[in-house]
């Protein structure tokens, strides 16, 4: 017997008794394309790490190869037309921007009554007069239809302008009148006088976006690490997952820029993208580690352990990445522009990823050897660094393979329930005002100002060129445009004052503010008036124009009406690929069905809860959000790819462990039961440090982000219990041997190996081709009571 203590490993000597996972080894004498490159990777250590360095060096200076301006985003249906029409003069965008003035006391004077009010506007309007800062087409209370400036009570007056001048000029612009506006009101500090039009909304938005991803940026890496610490207890080993996701996402990044000149990529995408790899590349990691951490604590030596790792967790990593890869193209059938960089930033991260995890892993493992576990954490070293098998769900395996129909029929009943309220959801996007807190100052004075002039803030951008290329500003659009104003005093007409217009080169755009908040019901319906029925009647009559509605409402209209005809065929392509790759990887037709029941369960269930929580309204103190009635309209899309995808991680890297068992003849029980104890603990590490990264997200204050960050939380958190736990063991428990084909034994059958326990059998591993060790692994048979076997013995003394 070995004392107790620690062993020549440095690893406790009580814990290196192999149990029956570690007597099974599916590694076979044939070497897959996997092993064959891990195995040439850790042969030639220091090539596979120089070359992995040089490949993101590479990678990163990639940009510098391709020069030229970054490819630009065109919004879907007739907003990306009326985009397009404006995007054909190099005068550039039309920017207007619209200034309030009201009391601040709700009970103050009303602006027709109050000469401070007026003062304080005329004051505006002539300093933007005598301002070199591309100022046009001023409009207020005090210039021709000045009516059209003034609220219906009275209470509110406004004042607009065009910013014009050349596109570079325009923030300089920009700015000059941001100070202009401020010099105003610091001499009325009684009075409110808030700014809220294209560029100050614009700028508040992506400046919100911006904060909010770098706040993730910096609250997740160090969770991260915080958790990967508590897993491994050593610094080194926690570092090496951190290592592979940086590492992968800054060569994406630099691939990012170069592929930026063909495909538009914009920072959330790049933000979604670092996410992403971190995730990957740390399960892939992780996966990876567990394995071969196992096979050191059997007895093999590093070599040998990485062997068996690479045929292993190797091969589930990279048909978990084809997986998530494969899944995440399907965005591309929705046409939208803004999936495009997704898309391709999500498969260069993954791709990288898998590479990397079959290459510079298993060289950097082999070089560090049982040093991977030294620099431990106090405390947490010794009892983190030894592999163990999860007795809490080995205890819950045994139970609901005795009764796999009872515990697996009420957890898919209690998903069910959960999932219930997705059957009512809305998909809606939200107006800024409601995505960003009232906090913000811009989207306060967007919310009174849509109270005192409905649809001011962000209306609908009418884009009007003329057929044979000429000026679009005559006589008869004008007539047209007089038009419109009379149908805005119309009830009912959906429209509202003041309707603006301006030339920008031979392009003129009207812009019409629309009865609503900007993306809610009546807003929509508004639109569609506008569209068939306003501008046909007035803008239709006028010969030789070509013209298109675009705008805040429009483009998120638009958005959802292609996104919402193209997700069945997004839907059926990840199905179906994500079913034949499984199909190939585990040879069963029952396998890949089971997984995707399984994981539609999980996000169905996260629907019900984005659901509940967010339309109806409910946590909305806990969480710090307002309700606007619906879900965001491209999440759950976003949802089902990427978490279809990363899911998948888990079911693949479980089924290989009960498949592995039930190949080295465990039976089918006994096979569950073994391969879900043993993926316990890297699945739940795994699935922890996602949840708290997605957690995050919950802290931010777009509550789109809020959506994402509690969705994704809890389908992991879904998954990574009531689906791992439960509904997959009682599926394959019920399946039984009809779960895969049939496995070798004599003449070919199953005969021969079936009668073989699990506690009994050890087949011979293969070792990397020019190891020092080549000869074939001693037949084990357990001994004594502790079950230790001389082979065992023999080699934790060699080693």
């Amino acid at each position: 017997m070995l004392r107790k203590g620690k062993s020549d490993r440095g690893l406790p000597a009580e814990e290196e008794r192999p149990d029956a996972s570690r007597a099974l080894d599916p590694v076979g004498p044939a070497r897959g394309v996997v092993e064959s490159v891990a195995g040439w990777s850790v042969r030639h250590k220091g090539l596979a790490i120089a070359g992995w360095l040089a490949l993101v060096i590479v990678a990163i200076l990639s940009s510098a190869l391709i020069s030229g301006s970054d490819a630009r985003s065109t919004d879907p249906g007739e907003a990306g037309r009326a985009q397009q029409i404006v995007r054909t003069e190099d005068s550039g965008d039309s920017i207007r921007e619209n200034v309030l003035f009201q009391s601040r006391a709700a009970d103050g004077p009303k602006f027709t009554e109050s000469s401070r009010l007026q003062s304080a506007a005329k004051d505006l309007v002539s300093k933007l007069r005598g301002a070199d800062a591309g100022v046009r087409d001023i409009g207020s209370p005090f210039s021709g239809n000045g009516g059209r400036w003034l609220s219906d009570d009275g209470r509110s007056g406004l004042v607009t302008f065009e910013l014009g001048g050349p596109l570079e000029k325009q923030k300089e612009y920009y700015v000059k009148v941001v100070g202009l506006l401020k010099e105003v009101q610091d001499s009325n500090p009684d009075l409110r006088i808030v700014p809220a039009g294209d560029r100050s909304l614009n700028a508040v938005v992506d400046d919100a976006i911006k904060d909010d991803f770098k706040k993730s940026e910096v609250t997740s890496l160090p969770l991260t690490l915080v958790i990967l610490l508590v897993v491994f207890g050593s610094l080194i080993a926690a570092g090496i997952p951190l290592l592979l996701s940086a590492t992968a996402v800054i060569g994406t990044f630099g691939l990012l820029q170069t592929v930026g000149h063909f495909v538009p990529v914009n920072s959330a995408a790049s933000s979604i993208v670092l996410l992403i790899g971190m995730a990957v590349g740390i399960d892939y990691s992780l996966f990876y580690l567990r394995r071969e951490r196992e096979e050191r604590l059997a007895g093999r030596d590093t070599r040998d352990a990485l062997a068996i790792t690479a045929r292993t967790s190797g091969r589930a990593v990279v048909v978990s990445g084809l997986t998530v890869m494969v899944c995440v193209l399907g965005l591309l059938f929705s046409g939208l522009d803004v999936f495009k960089g997704l898309t391709a930033g999500t498969v260069i991260v993954v791709g990288m990823t898998v590479l990397g995890s079959v290459t510079v892993l298993p060289a950097t493992l082999a070089a560090l050897g049982h040093r991977i576990d030294r620099a431990r954490i106090p405390w947490l070293g010794r009892r983190r660094t030894v592999a163990r098998e999860s007795r809490i769900w080995s205890s819950v395996a045994r139970t609901v393979v005795r009764r796999p129909a009872l515990t697996g029929g009420v957890a898919a009943l209690v998903l069910l329930l959960v999932a219930s309220p997705a059957f009512g959801m809305r998909l809606q996007d939200p107006a800024t005002t409601d995505s960003l807190p009232r906090s913000v100052a811009q989207v306060d004075a967007a919310v009174r100002m849509n109270d005192a002039f409905p649809g001011a803030a962000s209306p609908a951008r009418v884009a009007i060129a003329a057929d044979d290329g000429s000026s679009a500003d005559t006589p008869a659009l004008r007539t047209a445009i007089d038009a419109l104003h009379q149908e805005a005093a119309s009830p009912g007409s959906g429209i509202a004052e003041p309707i603006t217009w301006v030339s920008a080169g031979d392009v003129v755009v009207v812009r019409v503010p629309l009865v609503g908040k900007g993306t809610d019901d009546t807003s929509n319906a508004s639109l569609e008036r506008l569209r068939d029925k306003v501008l046909p009647a007035t803008l239709g009559k006028v010969q030789g124009i070509d013209y298109a509605v675009g705008g805040k409402t429009a483009t998120p209209y638009d958005f959802a009406h292609q996104l919402n005809s193209r997700s069945p065929v997004i839907f059926v392509f990840i199905l179906a690929l994500a079913f034949v790759l499984m199909v190939v990887a585990f040879r069963s037709w029952a396998i890949p069905l089971v997984s995707i029941l399984l994981n539609l369960l999980s996000i169905g269930a996260a629907y019900g809860v984005l659901t509940w929580v967010f339309q109806s309204g409910h946590l909305g103190s806990l969480l710090g959000f307002t309700s606007y009635g619906g879900v965001v309209a491209w999440l759950p899309l976003f949802m089902f790819v990427i978490l279809f995808g990363l899911s998948m991680d888990y079911h693949i890297f479980i089924l290989s462990r009960i498949k592995e068992r039930w190949l080295g003849g465990a039976d089918a029980r006994a096979a569950v039961i073994g391969g879900i104890s043993s993926s316990a603990g890297v699945v739940s590490s795994a699935a922890v440090i996602m949840i708290g990264v997605f957690t995050v997200f919950v802290s931010l204050s777009a509550i789109e982000y809020k959506m994402m960050g509690v969705g994704m939380a809890v389908a992991i958190l879904v998954d990574a219990t009531v689906v791992r736990g439960v509904l997959l063991p009682a599926a394959m428990t019920l399946l039984g041997d009809r779960a895969w084909s049939p496995r070798p034994g004599k003449n070919g059958s199953r005969e021969g190996s079936a009668a073989v326990s699990a506690e009994t059998q050890t087949p011979e591993p293969t070792t990397f081709s020019g190891s020092r060790r080549e000869l074939p692994w001693p037949a084990c048979r357990p001994t004594g009571a502790g079950g230790r076997t001389d082979a065992v013995r023999t080699a934790a003394v060699r080693a």
